[in-house]
């Protein structure tokens, strides 16, 4: 259990990556009550030197013992380290926010996105997991709508950036598109196709159903987060040739009767969420406006000319902050305010 004071000894595990240096940045930004921060990663970042506050941090290697006296331990180095390090950290009575996929269908292990199920944390965590990027925009849009109207059924496309992949994918669209453009050939290693100029619809591997693991991670992680199995949800998830930021178009039908006017009105004004939508003037959630900032961004809101009891929107917020690190500080602050 945490107990309350001042401040708080934090670890990020995986803090030289993409999502562990944003979490690192969004801990200084919203001045978390930091006491001792340590910066943890694999054997070959050892050494390395990060900035908190404007002091260096010298990396140390990730091992079964880096968590005495430390209260909330923040991973983001994928689900392996996740599955071998988180349980050493909870018997050292530290509370692990978890960014991988080990854990986020664990019945017993709160799935977390504060704006929508913070009541899901519990008593006394161990563990509590990070749900997947393109889960958290759309719930967050989603949970009022639930509360209000029963959503029946989701239909989701989602235009995912190359973030998502981490640094290995978004230089690879940097160099893909400079070859490309210089008439050079070039040849795929982080997707299976050329990102550069096209979009592919193929996130994750493929299951015996036919849809992705990511896909899957909506489906299920939707439901988990808002408390509600009946809730149906088919996804197809593309990425994109775009750095950071991901894109959704989302149809919700609801059991009680919607409207569009309805929506926009609930939506505007909620903590954590912005409604971002006037046709008439251009304005709509764009990927390049949304990356760098905290909000989930919606537009687009109109009635399904299809179906009496639908609406659809469009939804964007920044993958690597609310999507990853963002979300994950978000959780700790609500522990550390109880």
């Amino acid at each position: 259990m945490l107990h309350k004071k001042g401040q708080y000894n934090i670890a990020v595990a995986g803090a030289t990556g993409a999502v562990g240096r944003k979490i690192l940045e969004i801990l200084e930004e919203r001045d978390f009550p930091v006491a001792k921060l340590k910066a943890l990663a694999s054997a070959r970042s050892v050494g390395q030197s990060l900035k908190f506050k404007g002091n260096p941090v010298i990396v140390e290697e990730l091992t079964e013992d880096s968590f005495e006296g430390v209260d909330i331990a923040l991973f983001s180095a994928g689900a392996g380290v996740s599955r071998q390090f988180a349980p050493f950290a909870v018997k050292s009575n530290c509370i692990v926010i978890d960014n991988s996929s080990a854990f986020r269908m664990e019945p017993d292990i709160p799935l977390v996105v504060p704006e929508v199920n913070p009541d899901a944390v519990g008593e006394n965590p161990g563990i509590i997991a990070n749900p997947n990027c393109s889960t958290i925009q759309m719930v967050v849009a989603l949970k009022p709508i639930h509360d209000k109207f029963r959503i029946k059924r989701v239909i989701v496309s989602t235009y995912q950036s190359v973030s998502g992949s981490g640094q290995k994918a978004i230089n690879e669209l940097r160099n893909q598109t400079r070859s490309l453009l210089d008439g050079e050939a070039i040849e795929p290693n982080v997707y299976p196709h050329q990102i550069a100029f096209n979009c592919i619809p193929h996130i994750d591997t493929f299951i015996d159903n036919g849809y992705t693991k990511e896909e899957m991670k909506m489906v299920n992680e939707t439901q988990k987060i808002l408390g509600d199995s009946s809730v149906m949800v088919s996804p197809t998830t593309v990425r994109v040739p775009v750095f950071y930021s991901h894109s959704e178009s989302v149809n919700v039908e609801t059991i009680s009767p919607i409207s569009a006017k309805e929506v926009k009105e609930l939506l505007s004004g909620l903590d954590g969420l912005q409604v971002f939508d006037d046709p008439a003037s251009n304005e709509y959630p764009l990927a390049i406006d949304c990356a760098g900032k905290d909000e989930v961004f919606v537009g687009r809101i109109r009635d399904d000319i299809t179906c009496k009891n639908a609406i659809n929107f469009w939804v964007v917020s920044d993958n690597l902050r609310k999507g990853a690190a963002l979300n994950a500080v978000q959780i700790a602050e609500y522990l550390v305010s109880r």
